[in-house]
């Protein structure tokens, strides 16, 4: 009787097992899927680690510190030679402005928004961590989540649109050197919002792109160094050829300003203020690139001065072509492509139509590096915080490109005036973020560091605060916000007070001020782990010389492990 029960306990352990067999071959699959899927990683993390950590997401190497001041000037070169900059006067302009008085405001902007970009890159420059980062000591290890979404979400739009203009770009060039390539004939509904030749472009400038987002962002940095030498002689070219065709520099500088009194100075305000929503963006994530700084100085004097050098530069000639198209044409064409599009008509020569494609050819280059440097490496950095465990650097790169290729940008573009305001409520987002972030390193912890709790999520370590959030910074975060939410209202077309709309039209400081002020006030009646007493820029885990440590010691496992090889060879 016992060994016939046995028997059958036996047959029903068989049958369990051939049960669960499909599950677990299944299962299995699964799993190998999802591995193949996993980036490079450190074997022995747990899943809550994975979480929160890759290699891309740890502090920069010091052989990938390679960024030198020339590098930054560059990269700020590259960034502002774009065709939005070279438009930004225009609507200043249109306001009732004279030109110089719209240059000023160009000036006023980015020389304003340089120190905020430089104040927020400084812990990037100093620890060698990227803006994701950076933020989890403010926000929190989950809590950042947020911000970072926010931030990758704006790279990913802007990739779009400015993949867009690139489009034209291409087109013009393009049609340099095949005119037919204009009369394409169309095979694309009305409901796509674009026609074959330009999505033709457009795509053609979205693939281009693609193989510079391969590239590590320490060695990109040679990318950066083409645009600012080719922009400049594509556009003193540009300038020379309009003046040359109208015969003079053109109206627009000797055009007076229309307004006067409070009306002028609320118009250069809100015209400055533009300037500042243009960079408030890169202010915020300013640590990307700070993060690969040799040393820090090359991240702080050189970004202080080339972003209002290279912005009123490439501003002013953009006002000057456009003065000489007009009187070329009439009425003042601010968009070169527009205008080099207009040099193409009537049967224009070979000597017109190479000079239109190496323009062009320059031009469509600039947005390349523009939305790498801008927007590809700025999604790459977030998203791979989002997601560390399936996504690093490259791979956020080419999400953005796929978002940007999806979003069908061009429908964006097709209404402007919705496009910049929402923009401008954007950048009062991203500055009360940026307002937490600096007090929490100047003020509240005042340069102190603790760069293995960044990795940490026990309780108890710097960063963790409640439940991985910093409520103190939610609290100040939305305070920023709240004080614009009136004069946005307003900006949309609802009647408002004038001071709120007066309030949002300093959005950037309301937000960043109100932030930074709430945050600091939080943390003097609920102060949090190693808040400061004086300013020293410190790593109190001594992170940098325990890894340094164990580099020198795999070294001399290395070495030792060749000279055992040698030396039983030698026996041999």
């Amino acid at each position: 009787m016992i060994s016939i029960e046995l028997k059958n306990c036996e047959s029903e352990r068989v049958n369990d097992d051939s049960a669960l067999l499909p599950f677990q071959l299944v299962m299995g699959l699964l799993n190998r899927i999802v591995q193949s899927f996993e980036v490079t990683h450190d074997s022995n993390l747990t899943i809550t680690e994975q979480l929160v950590a890759n290699y891309d997401l740890l502090p920069v190497e010091p052989e990938k510190r390679t960024w030198r001041a020339y590098n930054y000037i560059a990269f700020w070169t590259a960034d502002t030679f774009n065709i939005n900059m070279w438009m930004i006067v225009s609507s200043m302009i249109q306001l009732g402005m004279s030109w110089w008085q719209a240059w000023i405001c160009v000036w006023l902007g980015y020389g304003i928004a340089a120190p905020f970009l430089v104040l927020n890159a400084r812990p990037g420059a100093i620890f060698h961590v990227m803006f994701p980062i950076v933020n989890r000591t403010s926000f929190g290890m989950f809590g950042s989540l947020w911000c970072v979404f926010n931030r990758a979400a704006m790279a990913c739009i802007w990739y779009g649109v400015q993949a867009s203009i690139g489009g034209s770009c291409v087109l013009v060039m393009l049609r340099a050197m095949w005119p037919s390539i204009y009369d394409l004939p169309n095979s694309m509904p009305a409901s796509s919002g674009t026609d074959t030749r330009d999505y033709l472009c457009f795509f053609l400038f979205w693939l281009i792109s693609l193989p510079i987002i391969w590239f590590p962002v320490h060695k990109v940095r040679h990318f950066f160094l083409v645009t600012p030498i080719l922009m400049p002689i594509a556009s003193i070219t540009f300038l020379i050829w309009c003046i040359v065709k109208a015969h003079g520099i053109g109206p627009i500088l000797h055009q007076p300003s229309t307004l006067h009194g409070s009306k002028l100075g609320w118009a250069m305000v809100v015209s400055s203020m533009s300037c500042i929503s243009n960079e408030v963006t890169l202010v915020t994530n300013a640590p990307d690139f700070a993060s690969r700084a040799r040393t820090s100085s090359a991240a702080l004097y050189p970004q202080l001065f080339a972003i209002p050098l290279s912005a009123a530069f490439v501003s002013l000639i953009g006002i000057l072509v456009s003065s000489s198209s007009q009187a070329i044409y009439g009425t003042a064409i601010w968009s070169p492509i527009d205008l080099l599009g207009n040099f193409l008509n009537d049967n224009p020569s070979k000597a017109t139509r190479f000079g239109v494609w190496f323009i062009s050819a320059s031009f469509m280059l600039a947005q390349v590096t523009t939305n790498i440097c801008a927007n590809s490496v700025s999604a790459g950095c977030d998203l791979t915080a989002l997601f560390p465990r399936f996504i690093n650097i490259r791979r956020g790169g080419y999400i953005a490109a796929t978002v940007g290729l999806a979003m069908c940008p061009w429908n964006l573009l097709k209404n402007s005036n919705e496009f910049t305001s929402y923009l401008s409520a954007y950048s009062v987002f991203l500055s009360s973020i940026a307002g937490v972030m600096v007090t929490e390193y100047y003020i509240v912890r005042k340069g102190h560091y603790n760069v293995k709790d960044l990795y940490n999520t026990t309780k108890g370590s710097w960063y963790w605060y409640t439940y991985g959030i910093n409520f103190r910074a939610y609290t100040a975060y939305i305070s920023g916000i709240l004080i614009n939410v009136v004069g946005f209202a307003g900006a949309t077309g609802r009647t408002v007070p004038l001071a709120a709309t007066r309030i949002y039209e300093l959005s950037f400081f309301t937000g960043f001020g109100v932030s930074a002020i709430v945050y600091w006030a939080l943390n003097r009646v609920f102060p949090v782990i190693g808040a400061a007493d004086m300013f020293e820029e410190i790593d109190v885990s001594g992170y940098e010389r325990t890894a340094r440590s164990l580099r020198d010691v795999e070294e001399v496992d290395d070495e030792t492990k060749d000279g055992g090889s040698d030396h039983s060879a030698s026996k041999r």
